[in-house]
């Protein structure tokens, strides 16, 4: 048997099957209050979970690949990831918090900053998912490039390879600028010396002078070193350019396994992507998302998602694999995709607050008893929580 799990869940809406809100036991006006996130985040964190992710996009939600569907009968909007992880912060004690960002719209300065000072009112358990933004609907929001449009049945056509190539290099550049502008300021930066009148070292603050391709940012940050000295980065990739992407960027890979085989197989190439990028960090988690409806009874299970396909006219498809079950079912599975190698899992709730419950008071104790996963949680930053070293700052290296 391996080590114990890690467990984490994607909180989106009213829950990730895009009927949710036709069935779920919350008011469909729920996303949009500060109470509902608190309730999610404080019932994960009562389960000891480890984490919570916050999906984010600079366009509305829909059923196409690039632009609106026009449809009116699915939850469109989202609050701000980043704000809502903010405000959850005080409310909560131990679990990570991960909001998602553009990497290819957002200037890499003000993500450090925000990300930063949320690890700061969360006293060390913020994360950071970079996100790619390769559709034209969200660049025009922005208005300072154009992006072609995405054909799905040419998404191997040679230019649009190339447009994705660049955009994971450009999101590749700007972790590097978030990153060093979180070591901009030492630990001991700050003097606060009364009597003398000195605040701060300034020889402890430093320029990035970062120059690539897509940024140029001299730096320091105007928020000091974050508690955990790098938040967490955390990357969704299902391809060998995404690996590649989080090999040499990311703390945790989030994938998307079809079966336990499939599990192992991803877990080889993103430990080959980690020996082809020449990691130093320790080495990724790798954390397997699975959308999940739980009940009482498989059978059940399986009738409620057929009843949220009846609702949204279509069977609910996804980049990551679809579990209908029982939780004493839905954990074996976990138990034999951990055995392939994954570290843990993230699990997203095909209806909040249903499926979440299940997964804290009913999914969790059936972890537990298979001795998957902790009674509580340790202590400790969310670094800690992965088993992630606190990293020494680069610019005090170099001067020492």
């Amino acid at each position: 048997m391996r080590d114990t799990l890690h467990l984490a869940v994607a909180l989106d809406g009213l829950g990730w099957h895009p009927a949710a809100w036709r069935l779920s036991r919350a008011p469909a006006t729920a996303p949009w209050s500060p109470r509902w996130w608190a309730t999610l985040v404080g019932e994960a964190e009562r389960a000891a979970l480890d984490l919570v992710t916050l999906e984010d996009s600079l366009d509305l939600q829909s059923t196409r690949l690039d632009g609106p569907d026009g449809r009116i009968d699915q939850v469109r909007g989202r609050l701000d990831a980043l704000l809502v992880a903010a405000r959850i912060a005080p409310l909560t004690r131990h679990i990570g918090l991960v909001p998602t960002t553009s990497v290819t719209h957002t200037e890499p300065f003000h993500v450090s900053t925000a990300v930063a000072t949320l690890d700061h009112v969360s006293g060390g358990r913020a994360g950071w998912r970079p996100r790619v933004s390769a559709r034209r609907t969200e660049a025009r929001h922005v208005g300072r490039r154009d992006i072609p449009p995405l054909d799905p049945a040419r998404l191997d056509d040679p230019a649009t390879l190339r447009l994705v190539g660049d955009l994971f290099a450009e999101a590749a550049e700007a972790v590097q600028v978030v990153r060093r502008l979180w070591d901009s300021w030492e630990d001991d930066a700050e003097i606060r010396d009364v009597e003398t009148g000195r605040f701060v070292d300034r020889d402890k603050l430093h320029y990035v002078d970062f120059t690539g391709r897509w940024f140029s940012v001299k730096g320091p940050s105007i928020v000091p070193r974050p508690p955990q000295g790098q938040p967490v980065v955390a990357a969704l990739a299902h391809s060998s350019v995404p690996y590649a992407f989080a090999a040499g960027h990311a703390d945790v890979v989030f994938v998307t396994p079809t079966d336990a085989g499939h599990a192992a197989a991803i877990v080889t190439e993103v430990r080959a992507a980690e020996a082809t990028v020449g990691r130093t960090d320790p080495p990724l988690r790798v954390l397997a998302d699975l959308v999940v409806l739980l009940d009482g009874t498989s059978g059940a299970a399986r009738d409620r998602r057929a009843r949220l396909d009846a609702l949204a006219g279509a069977e609910f498809v996804s980049d990551a694999a679809v579990f209908a079950g029982a939780p004493d079912e839905l954990a074996d599975l976990l138990a034999e995709w951990h055995e392939a190698g994954v570290d843990g899992f993230r699990l997203r709730p095909a209806v909040l607050p249903d499926d979440l419950t299940a997964i804290t008071r009913a999914l969790v104790p059936a972890l537990r008893e298979r001795g998957l996963f902790r009674a509580g949680y340790p202590g400790g930053t969310l670094r800690d929580l992965l088993g992630l070293p606190r990293p020494a700052n680069r610019y005090a290296a170099v001067t020492a």
